[in-house]
């Protein structure tokens, strides 16, 4: 039943040199069960590696030119053909290109472009959907660029069976890596700002058949759903020049402080422990070193650097309060600040929105996304809400995916959309 609603190298990380000067619980345990399909392992010593083929920690493409600053926003630093593993009929490219974190500082991310090789059949130019991947993750090896050229890990599994759905439809699909040059997992800012400057650079790649006449949407699930949120929201600010038909959001995760209180102590703290080592690295000024405890050290060296598999199995049912030497530190002034700016709600969307969640979803809950709705309903956004009153995080992806890709294809087509917001 549902209801629509109103209301590499370690002793510097390559992540750092490329500054300037919430997947689903039983898809987890489903990618952990077929990672031997994708084994991982160096190139043979007598043949070059293919392009995208080398972790990121180890690869020159993701490192950052001195003169980032001299860049734009958008603008494109390097592009490269990769060969996507696990999708047929497709041509890919990888492009890196200029961003600007949570406080405004360049930095140098890359996004992956993806596109049928069959013609284009439909009204006007080749639809493009970037395409946001729970990445969930604080490793650069997790991330969906690495995933789709070198056919490795967790990354691999979960970026093709997002894009899949849209390559279907014979649209192109963009995937940023958009947790940034540090992984920063639920790091909103700095995702939505990845996402919107990954738009500006496949623009203006001429790569494909994808230029500046494209229409474009924006979708994702779970952590995808949150730096798509965050891409919406920040589009009129941010980036008033990146046009987009439609976002569509998932399980998000719109209230990072809400999520954590949810899950901390449960079966998926380790998204707690990645969330926080997230914004440790990002924002100083939250002071979170400060109250680690001796565990809470040991804890946030150790959730650094792995992907999703890794953080549930080492964090599962412990509890962020154990490894702080204060009794809530989410309410710690400095904490919750930084928080704060990461929660979704302040600014209307320009474009219109489908927002679909479980009511009993037992990992994103559902209470904090109602309320991101309802501050994008009272700024004026046009939403169409939907909430399914039984399922769980991962079956809710799955449930209604044919809805959003309708709801993506009816902006594509330029029907009206459906807005539940109260009048």
């Amino acid at each position: 039943m549902n209801r629509s609603v109103g209301s590499g190298r370690r002793a510097r990380p390559r992540a750092m040199r490329r500054k300037a000067g919430v997947l689903p619980l039983a898809l987890a345990v489903t990618v952990a069960a077929v990672l031997t399909a994708f084994p991982a392992g160096p190139a043979h010593a007598d043949t070059a590696p293919a392009p995208g083929s080398v972790v990121p920690d180890e690869d020159p493409f993701y490192d950052a030119p001195a003169d980032i600053a001299s860049y734009q926003p958008g603008e494109v630093v390097a592009t490269r053909p990769v060969t996507p593993k696990g999708l047929t009929g497709v041509s890919a490219w990888q492009i890196s290109f200029r961003t600007n974190d949570a406080h405004d500082s360049p930095e140098l991310a890359v996004t992956t472009l993806l596109e049928p090789r069959t013609p284009w059949r439909g009204t006007g130019p080749r639809p493009v959907v970037s395409v946001q991947v729970a990445e969930d993750s604080t490793g650069t090896q997790c991330a969906p660029s690495y995933g789709l050229a070198s056919g490795n890990g967790v990354g691999a599994i979960i970026a093709t069976g997002s894009a899949q759905p849209i390559l279907d439809r014979g649209w192109a699909a963009v995937l940023p890596d958009f947790e940034g040059a540090a992984s920063a997992f639920m790091d909103g800012l700095l995702a939505g700002h990845v996402v919107l400057d990954s738009i500006r650079a496949t623009r203006s790649a001429g790569l494909g058949g994808v230029g500046t006449a494209n229409p474009w949407a924006v979708e994702g699930y779970s952590g995808g759903a949150q730096a798509t949120g965050w891409a919406a929201q920040l589009q009129r600010s941010y980036a008033p020049d990146v046009q987009l038909v439609g976002a569509a959001i998932g399980g998000i995760p719109a209230d990072p402080a809400a999520v954590s209180r949810y899950i901390d102590g449960g079966l998926v703290a380790g998204f707690v422990f990645a969330a926080t080592a997230g914004f440790d690295s990002q924002y100083p000024e939250a002071g979170i070193g400060a109250i680690l405890n001796a565990a809470g050290r040991k804890a946030m060296a150790n959730a650094r650097g792995i992907c999703i598999i890794d953080l549930l199995v080492r964090f599962a049912f412990r509890k962020l309060a154990d490894h702080t030497t204060v009794r809530d530190p989410l309410a710690i002034p400095s904490v919750a600040r930084v928080l704060a700016a990461n929660t979704l709600g302040a600014a209307a969307p320009t474009m219109p929105i489908y927002d679909y969640h479980a009511d009993t979803d037992e990992i994103v809950p559902v209470a904090q996304d109602n309320t991101l709705v309802s501050r994008w309903c009272a700024a004026g956004a046009t939403v169409h809400t939907v909430r399914d009153l039984i399922g769980e995080h991962a079956l809710e992806a799955i449930v209604r995916q044919n809805d959003k890709l309708a709801f993506l294809s009816d902006r594509f087509g330029g029907r009206a959309p459906t807005n539940t917001c109260p009048r």
